[in-house]
């Protein structure tokens, strides 16, 4: 099981209510895990049971930027979307302060 797997969480207004209503939790990962990796490593990680994971990739994207309007290309991404059993949540994702 390799922890560095999952870089960061990604916390947004839709990501917050996909936590909220679906207990479906966002997380930045690695481009070349999988699925079953992404699964191991949230479970081991926050203790949850993971009941599905969807992934999706998004390409480079170039961005031009300062007053000189100069290019910069910023890396592709992978997001995984971790849905969790009914019941269990991450602590990342909650932002009223209860346990």
């Amino acid at each position: 099981m390799n922890i560095s797997v999952i870089k960061k969480p990604i916390i947004t207004e839709k990501s917050l209510l996909l936590a909220s209503q679906s207990n479906t939790y966002v997380f930045e990962v690695d481009r070349l895990a999988n699925r079953k990796q992404v699964a191991e490593a949230v479970s081991s990680i926050f203790e949850v049971v993971v009941l599905s994971v969807r992934t999706t990739l998004s390409h480079k994207k170039v961005q031009r930027t300062g007053k000189r309007r100069m290019s910069i290309t910023k890396a592709p991404t992978k997001k995984a979307f971790v849905t969790v059993k009914k019941g269990q949540t991450i602590d990342l994702f909650d932002i009223t302060g209860n346990k």
